[in-house]
C-alpha cells in the first residue's frame, strides 16, 4: 500500500505542477501533507516535516548567501569579461550560444556544486538569450544536462556516496568510467549543437553590430512612442518558421514589443555604465572567489559557513557603506526568498516520503520485481533503475538504501560491487533535474523558467543522455 500512494504522490505532483495546476511551492507542501492522511499518519506530519527541514536546513541556508555572493559578484563586474568573451565567440548565433550555454556549464561543474554551476551559468548566459529572445528553457535543460554528467565527479557527490556504500575506493569507480563520461559529455554537446540549430532557424543569425544596432533603434522608437512599441523594429531576423516558440519551449521565449527596452533586467549584465560596477576591486573579487571555490573544493569548513562569510566579506568590501549593502540585498531579495522557500517546500514533501516509509517501501518493490533472470545483468539494471531512482528520490536515500541491496543481489550473480557502483552513476544527468535537487530551483529561478516548462522540455533528453553513458560503459566493457 505504502509503495502504491508513494508513486502516486509523486506521480500526481508532477502531472500538477507540468500541467501549471498548482505552484511547485504549493504542490510540495499540499500534496504530501495530503497523503500522509491517506497513510494514516496525520498526526506524525509535524515530526516528518521538522525532520526535512533539519535535513535540508544548511542546503537552504548554503542557497541564500550564495545567490547573494554571486549577486553581488554580478553586480560588482566579475563575470562581465566571461560575458563579453562567450558574446564574441557567438557571435549573436543561436547555435553557438547554446553549446556556448553547455560548455560554461561543464568548465564552472568542476567546482563539484549544482548550485555554484547554474547561478555563474545564468548570471553569463541570460542576457544573451533575453538579448535575442531564445527559449529559455533550453538554456536551462542544456545547463541541467551537462552539469548532471560532471556531476559524477569523485567530489561533485554520487561517486562519493557510492564509494561509501560499499566500501570502495572512489578513485576505483570513477576513473575507468572517464571514457563513458566523455562519451556522455559530447552527446550533451551534439545535441546543443542540434537544439541551438533549431533555434536559429527559428530566430535566424545575427552579427553583434546588428544586435547593438537594432537594439538602439528600438530603443529610439520606444521613446518616441511613449514606450509602447509599434512591431516596426524587430530583433530577429528570421529565416524560417517565423517567430513561432516551438512545441519544445513553451512560454519559454520574451514577449516581443518592449523586451529591449533600455530598463530591461536582461541587460543589465551587459551594461557597462551601471553604477554597482568596481572595476579596483576586480583582482580582490576574482580572488576571494577563487579561494572560495579552492576552499569548497577541499572542504575546509562547511559549504553554508564559506558562503555566509564570502557574502558578507564582499558587501563590506565592495559597498562600505550600509545604505548601498541594504540596496543590493534588496535586489536579490527575490532570488533568496523563492529559492530557499522552494527548498524548505521541498523539505515536506523528503520529509514525508521517508518519515512514512514510502521510500523504503518503492525501492523495495522495485528489487522484487526484478526477475531472477537478470541476476547476471545486475550491473545494466542498476543503470536502468537508477534513471527513475534517483529522480524520484535523493541521491542518499538511493546510494544508502537502494544501492548495497542491489548490489547484494548482483554479487550472488559474480557481478562485481566496482560494475555496479560505477552503473548506479548513470542516472545523475536526468537526476539534476529532479524536484528533489534544490540546485534545480536556483536553475529555473534565476532563469525565470517555470519548473514545469522545464521538466516537460528536459526529461526526455536528460533520460537519452543517461542511455548513452550506460551504452558505452557496456561498450567499453566498463559496466
Amino acid at each position: 500500500m505504502l509503495t502504491i500512494l508513494g508513486f502516486a504522490m509523486i506521480a500526481t505532483f508532477l502531472v500538477l505542477i507540468m500541467m501549471k495546476k498548482m505552484s511547485p511551492i504549493a504542490a510540495l507542501v499540499l500534496i504530501p501533507a495530503l497523503f500522509c492522511v491517506f497513510v494514516g499518519k496525520g498526526a506524525k506530519l509535524g515530526d516528518y516535516v521538522l525532520d526535512g527541514v533539519t535535513d535540508l536546513a544548511p542546503t537552504a541556508a548554503m542557497l541564500m548567501f550564495a545567490i547573494v555572493y554571486f549577486g553581488v559578484m554580478i553586480d560588482v563586474g566579475l563575470f562581465d569579461p566571461i560575458v563579453r568573451g562567450i558574446l564574441k565567440f557567438c557571435k549573436a548565433d543561436p547555435m553557438r550560444i547554446v553549446v556556448g550555454t553547455a560548455l560554461l556549464a561543464a568548465i564552472v561543474s568542476l567546482d563539484g556544486d549544482g548550485s555554484t554551476t547554474f547561478m555563474i551559468t545564468v548570471s553569463a548566459m541570460y542576457p544573451l538569450y533575453k538579448r535575442l529572445k531564445m527559449s529559455l528553457v533550453v538554456m536551462t535543460g542544456v545547463a541541467a544536462m551537462a552539469n548532471g554528467v560532471m556531476n559524477t565527479l569523485p567530489w561533485g557527490g554520487p561517486t562519493a556516496r557510492a564509494a561509501t556504500a560499499l566500501k570502495l575506493d572512489a578513485s576505483d569507480i570513477f576513473v575507468p568510467m572517464i571514457p563513458a563520461l566523455l562519451v556522455g559529455l559530447a552527446f550533451v554537446f551534439v545535441l546543443s549543437y542540434v537544439l541551438g540549430v533549431r533555434e536559429r532557424r527559428r530566430l535566424g543569425v545575427l552579427t553583434l553590430d546588428e544586435v547593438l544596432e537594432e537594439e538602439q533603434e528600438t530603443e529610439t522608437v520606444l521613446v518616441g512612442s511613449g514606450g509602447s512599441g509599434d512591431g516596426k523594429v524587430s530583433m530577429r531576423k528570421a529565416t524560417t518558421g517565423g517567430s513561432g516558440s516551438g512545441t519544445d519551449a513553451p512560454e519559454a521565449t520574451a514577449g516581443s514589443g518592449s523586451a529591449a527596452s533600455a530598463d530591461d533586467e536582461g541587460f543589465q549584465g551587459l551594461d557597462p555604465n551601471r553604477p554597482t560596477l568596481r572595476p579596483k576591486l576586480y583582482w580582490f573579487n576574482a580572488l576571494l572567489t577563487v579561494g572560495l571555490l579552492t576552499a569548497m573544493i577541499m572542504e575546509w569548513l562547511p559549504i553554508p559557513v564559506l558562503f555566509l562569510l564570502g557574502a558578507a566579506l564582499v558587501l563590506s568590501v565592495n559597498f562600505p557603506h550600509i545604505p548601498d549593502q541594504k540596496a543590493r540585498l534588496a535586489a536579490h531579495a527575490d532570488n533568496v526568498l523563492n529559492v530557499s522557500g522552494m527548498v524548505f517546500a521541498a523539505a515536506v514533501f523528503t520529509g514525508v516520503l521517508q518519515g512514512t516509509g514510502m521510500v523504503d517501501q518503492m525501492a523495495k518493490w522495485m528489487v522484487d520485481v526484478i526477475p531472477g533472470s537478470m541476476g547476471p545483468h545486475m550491473a545494466l539494471v542498476t543503470g536502468l533503475l537508477s534513471l527513475p531512482l534517483t529522480y524520484f528520490m535523493s541521491n542518499d536515500g538511493f546510494y544508502f538504501g537502494v544501492l548495497p541491496v542491489l548490489a547484494e543481489a548482483g554479487a550472488a550473480h559474480g557481478v562485481s560491487p566496482l560494475e555496479m557502483a560505477r552503473a548506479s552513476l548513470v542516472g545523475q544527468p536526468l537526476h539534476m533535474s529532479s524536484p528533489l535537487v534544490p540546485a534545480v530551483y536556483v536553475l529555473v529561478g534565476m532563469a525565470k523558467v517555470e519548473f514545469g516548462d522545464h521538466t516537460r522540455f528536459v526529461v526526455k533528453w536528460a533520460a537519452l543522455t543517461c542511455l548513452v553513458i550506460l551504452g558505452a560503459g557496456m561498450l567499453f566493457g566498463i559496466i
